[in-house]
């Protein structure tokens, strides 16, 4: 699993039946410094590309989520479906305490 900051949300005009009603979150990863920097880093400002991830948990923007991909992101539905990203966790706090020698 990996976090990452919800930063919007996906609005859609057209879907497939299965994905009918669904819900997208746009997620910017966390990095290093993300971790390092706390709760004081602003959601979305990381340089890195954002995914979009399928919520069924309610995610909001600005809200810390845990995310899977790739195969792990299908498994939760009984039908194949198109899915990269999915919402497993929606994160309260971050204990950032790093292995000092």
């Amino acid at each position: 699993m990996k976090l990452g900051s919800v930063i919007g949300r996906v609005t859609l005009n057209r879907t497939l039946a299965p994905l009918e009603g669904a819900r997208w979150l746009i997620v910017s990863p966390f990095t290093r410094e993300h971790y390092q920097q706390g709760s004081q880093t602003p959601a979305g400002l990381s340089k890195d590309p954002t995914l979009v991830v399928y919520d069924s948990l309610g995610g909001g923007v600005g809200q810390t989520i845990g995310y899977v991909e790739g195969r792990e992101a299908a498994q939760p539905f009984s039908e194949p479906t198109p899915v990269d990203a999915i919402n497993a966790a929606l994160v309260d706090e971050i204990f950032y305490n790093p292995f000092t020698k």
